[in-house]
C-alpha cells in the first residue's frame, strides 16, 4: 500500500507452456493450433482454442510467422485513402483479414503508375502474403511487370494470367441497366453519362455498359453528353458546366462515381438548376454519403463488403486452399438504389 493507494502489479502474460497444460497436450500441439496446421487432431484443437480463450492468450504474430514461413500479413493498395470509397474498402478488407487471423497493410497510389510500383516494393519488404491492388485502373505494361513477382495477387476486371493471380469481375452492366431503366420508365430520354478517365479498365466497362442498356430502350447519347471525367468533385463540376454549354440539354445526368455525381450536383445548385425537377442524377458506387446529400443520390450500388471479402478470399485461397473452393474469379453485384435524386422529367408524368 502507498498512501491509501494499493500498488497494482502488472500480470504475468500467459505463454504457449500455460495454454499446453491447462488444455492437457503437448506445447507442439498448441503451436500447430495456432498456425492452423490441418494435420491437428479436431478434438485436440477444440481444447487448445478453448484453453486459449480462458487464459486471454496472445499469440506472438513474429514467432507465428517464423514457425509458419508466413508473415500472415495481407497488402491491400487503393488509388486515392481520402475518396470515402476507400476507407469503406478498407474496414471490410481487415474485417474479412482479421477473421481468418491475418493483420494487413495499406497503400494509396493516387492513380499513379509509380506510386503502385513503390507500394509493392514496400510490401514486398514487409514480407506480405499476398496483397488485392484495388485500385480500377492497372495498365497492361504494370501487369506483365507484376506478372513477374512470385506473389500471390488480386485485381479487379484485369489481371495477369498466371497461378498466382486471381480477379474480382463487377457486374457493371446489371447495376447501370437497372438506372438506364429506371430513367426511362420515368420518361427520361435524353441521359448524359459522365465517365472516369478512358485509360483506366473499370471506366471503359462503365461507359460500355450504359451504352449498351441506352441502345436496350432504343436511344443513342449525343456525343456532347458523354463527357471524361476524372473521378472526382472537381470533375463532375466541370464536366456538368460543358454539358450545360450545349444548348440541347439532357433531362438526366448518369455518372461512373459517387463523387462525381456530388460534383453535379453542386454544378447544378450553383447555375441555378433544381434536382430532380430540372436534371435527374445517379452516382456508382453508393457510398456511405450518398444517403445525406442534398437530395439524396440514387445510385447504383457495388458493394465495399462484398469486393474485400472476394479479395480476402482470393489471397488466402492461394495459402489456405481449404477455407474455400480454388477459383481464379470472383463476381461482385451491383444494383440500384433510388433515392429522391431522380424523378419524372420536369416532375411531370410521361
Amino acid at each position: 500500500m502507498v498512501r491509501g493507494k494499493q500498488v497494482v502489479f502488472p500480470q504475468v502474460r500467459p505463454n504457449i507452456r500455460a495454454v499446453a497444460k491447462l488444455a492437457k497436450v503437448s506445447g507442439a500441439t498448441v503451436s500447430r493450433t495456432i498456425n492452423n496446421i490441418p494435420t491437428v487432431d479436431p478434438r485436440l484443437s477444440r481444447k487448445v482454442r478453448k484453453a486459449i480463450a480462458e487464459l486471454g492468450f496472445s499469440p506472438n504474430a513474429q514467432a507465428r510467422a517464423l514457425v509458419s514461413g508466413r508473415s500472415r500479413l495481407l497488402g491491400l493498395i487503393v488509388s486515392e485513402i481520402t475518396s470515402p470509397f476507400s476507407p469503406e474498402l478498407i474496414q471490410g478488407f481487415e474485417y474479412s483479414a482479421v477473421e481468418y487471423g491475418y493483420e494487413i497493410l495499406v497503400g494509396s497510389t493516387k492513380s499513379e503508375t509509380k506510386r503502385l510500383e513503390i507500394c509493392i516494393q514496400r510490401m514486398l519488404e514487409r514480407k506480405v502474403d499476398g496483397v488485392a491492388v484495388m485500385t480500377f485502373g492497372v495498365e497492361a505494361p504494370l501487369l506483365d511487370r507484376l506478372a513477374d513477382l512470385n506473389l500471390p495477387l488480386v485485381f479487379v476486371d484485369v489481371s495477369p494470367k498466371g497461378p498466382l493471380f486471381s480477379t474480382i469481375e463487377v457486374d457493371y452492366l446489371h447495376g447501370i441497366r437497372e438506372a438506364v431503366q429506371h430513367l426511362a420508365v420515368l420518361g427520361h430520354r435524353k441521359i448524359a453519362f459522365i465517365n472516369g478517365p478512358l485509360q483506366q479498365h473499370s471506366a471503359r466497362a462503365r461507359q460500355s455498359a450504359f451504352l449498351r442498356a441506352a441502345a436496350e430502350i432504343g436511344r443513342t447519347p449525343a456525343s456532347t453528353w458523354l463527357q471524361e471525367g476524372d473521378h472526382t468533385l472537381e470533375g463532375g463540376i466541370l464536366a456538368t458546366e460543358a454539358i450545360l454549354r450545349v444548348s440541347d440539354h439532357p433531362t438526366a445526368i448518369m455518372t461512373s462515381n459517387d463523387m462525381t455525381a456530388i460534383g453535379v450536383l453542386h454544378a447544378l445548385h450553383k447555375t441555378g438548376h433544381r434536382v430532380p425537377q430540372d436534371f435527374s442524377v445517379v452516382g456508382f458506387d453508393d457510398v456511405n454519403i450518398a444517403r445525406f446529400t442534398f437530395p439524396p443520390l440514387t445510385s447504383v450500388q457495388m458493394s465495399r463488403g462484398d469486393l474485400a471479402r472476394c479479395a480476402v478470399q482470393a489471397l488466402l485461397n492461394h495459402f489456405e486452399p481449404s477455407l474455400n473452393p480454388q477459383r481464379e474469379q470472383y463476381k461482385v453485384e451491383t444494383r440500384l438504389i433510388v433515392r429522391r435524386s431522380t424523378d419524372f422529367p420536369n416532375n411531370r408524368t410521361p
